[in-house]
């Protein structure tokens, strides 16, 4: 969360999205892909359920 309380939203990209598909392809986990695209694993985890990406859960 930023300092003064409020959560910034950032659009996902075209690219972030592919990055993140060609990621799960290789079996990278969720935590592994949100520090390499700098989101948090929860948006990472929920951008993937809705465009129907499978992640490797184990960590």
């Amino acid at each position: 969360m930023a300092k003064n309380g409020k959560v910034i939203r950032r659009k996902w990209t075209p690219a972030e999205i592919r990055d993140m598909k060609a990621l799960a392809k290789q079996k990278m986990g969720a935590a592994k892909i949100a520090k390499k695209l700098k989101r948090t694993k929860s948006a990472v985890v929920a951008k993937a359920f809705t465009i129907g990406v499978s992640l490797e859960t184990r960590d």
